[in-house]
């Protein structure tokens, strides 16, 4: 089949020219389909795998229909034109680096939004006036219940990847972003599949749609090659994953959990194997800094629960290793569709025990995945050949300083900090006892008076507000020292009691 170009298509010359900067000039076989009917405002249900060409296939026609249309208007406050909703931060992040370039052939901006960080600068994006917004569907209700965003002047509604958002519950605030959207606006909505009530959002809010199906997700990828690799315990798959994740070209490595996902990378690290992790317990700067580092090869290995199944479009991946073999068999062809993509080949491996074994036969029938499995260890031939040349050893990056005492020093620091203040307290405490004590002093020493004006007298046995509590009738000092002098009680009255710095009266007690 001949290639076609984007310009063959009708793609406006401006879009044709940022397109060839990024050297892309060929369409993929989704994009010759679609971009006809979307280019001519035609509603759009797409049906293709991850890593098809999607999102060019709706932001090409996006960026054609706002830049020529209607651009030249005023750019409101609040109020965009067009709107993508992704199910997941890290796709909606790739998304805008695809559309925004071709946004800003016509001179309009984009943004994103989306949840785990502070709104403050989503908000200033808004409130300056954008012309597209590429969000995920909490964050974007969340600001619009605020009054910071309406959807009334969209012209152009992407909705990606609908089945996962259909996973992760997602469909009844779509169904509220998209009944707030005008009715006669263009939609396009790209899923693999229909079920979950993506069928509902087709009935509903697309009109007189056209399907093109390409590469259905629910069918194998014919540029995969898929091995299951079993093994004897919890230490031979150690020693297995490991050496899967040796090889020199980008790698992803699927667990079931966060804990497992943080753990293995800092393992792979600790051998020689710069990792990254990426999970829901990450912050979203710390997400970006990973995929960043997968990204431009400073780590080779991503280490990933099911939340970066969807969301992480990274080109060339060689691998993918499932080391913990996915429940079902949408987590599984989800996850193997990060490697294969955009034409190229991949290979995907799967680490079983004994135990996992009669659940990954039912994942693999559902998914219509033929493999033999085989007994290996991290030796094996299979295995070496799987994984080609091994990357060079890189050293860990060492930790931080420690300083005497534990800790870096910043953290010296606030510590020496706190004592300080805690030592500055303590002597304000103490500066205040000692002034309470010396007033209490004083007032012992001014003896009670009757209404007479005659020194009262203490009854047998009541101690005195000052007195030691120790010299009650006893005749004995009750405390010496120094600088407080000593205390005494007589039963015989008259004279003074003497010693060190302070002079006290002696107390009559009849």
């Amino acid at each position: 089949m001949q290639d076609t170009t984007f310009g063959a298509l009708g793609v406006p010359a401006p879009l044709v020219a940022a397109l060839a900067k990024d050297d892309k000039t060929t369409a993929f076989p989704i994009q010759v389909d679609t971009l006809p009917d979307t280019l001519a405002g035609r509603d759009v249900l797409g049906r293709g795998r991850t890593g098809s060409g999607k999102t060019l296939a709706f932001s090409i026609p996006m960026a054609a229909r706002l830049g020529t249309q209607l651009a030249g208007g005023k750019r409101r406050p609040g109020r965009p034109l067009g709107l993508v909703l992704a199910p997941t931060r890290e796709l909606a992040t790739q998304i805008d680096a695809v559309l925004a370039p071709l946004a800003a052939a016509y001179g309009m901006t984009t943004t994103t939004i989306y949840g785990g960080i502070n709104q403050r600068r989503q908000v200033e994006a808004l409130n300056a006036g954008v012309d597209i917004v590429v969000a995920c569907p909490g964050r974007l209700e969340d600001l619009m219940k605020q009054g910071f965003v309406r959807l009334d002047a969209v012209e152009v509604t992407v909705l990606d990847e609908a089945d996962h958002m259909a996973d992760l519950g997602f469909l009844p605030v779509v169904t509220r972003l998209l009944a707030a959207t005008p009715e006669h606006g263009q939609r396009m909505l790209f899923s693999a599949t229909l079920d979950n009530g993506v069928d509902k959002l087709v009935k509903r809010f697309l009109h007189n749609e056209v399907l093109h199906s390409i590469d259905d997700e629910i069918s194998p990828v014919e540029a995969m090659t898929h091995h299951v690799f079993m093994i004897d315990g919890a230490e031979a798959k150690k020693d297995l994953v490991e050496k899967l994740a040796s090889g020199l070209g980008r790698r992803i490595l699927f667990t079931r959990t966060k804990h497992h996902a943080k753990k293995l990378a800092k393992q792979l690290t600790a051998s020689g194997i710069p990792s990254v992790d990426l999970h829901g317990n990450l912050s979203q700067p710390q997400r970006d800094r990973n995929l960043a580092a997968f990204s431009d090869g400073s780590a080779r290995v991503l280490v990933a629960t099911d939340v970066a199944a969807r969301g992480v479009h990274v080109d060339n991946v060689e691998l993918v290793v499932h080391v913990d073999p996915p429940i079902e068999h949408k987590a599984y062809l989800h996850r193997s569709g990060r490697t294969a993509r955009a034409g190229s080949s991949g290979t995907v491996a799967t680490v079983c025990l004994p135990n996992q074994r009669d659940d990954l036969k039912k994942v693999l029938r559902k998914a219509a995945i033929t493999v033999t499995p085989q007994n290996v260890t991290a030796s094996s031939a299979v295995v070496t050949e799987l994984v080609g040349e091994t990357a060079p050893y890189v050293k860990p990056a060492p930790k931080p300083v420690q300083q005497r005492g534990g800790g870096t020093s910043q953290g010296a620091n606030a510590r020496r900090k706190r004592a300080a203040r805690g030592s500055d307290a303590a002597g304000r405490g103490r500066d205040q006892a000692n002034a309470r004590s010396t007033r209490d002093a004083s007032a012992a020493d001014r003896p009670r008076k009757d209404r007479s004006g005659r020194p009262a007298a203490v009854k047998q046995g009541q101690q005195r507000s000052g007195q030691p509590r120790g010299a009650r009738g006893s005749g004995q000092p009750a405390r010496q020292g120094g600088s407080r002098g000593v205390y005494s009680t007589s039963t015989s009255g008259g004279g003074q009691a003497t010693g060190g710095a302070r002079t006290h009266r002696r107390v009559s007690t009849h």
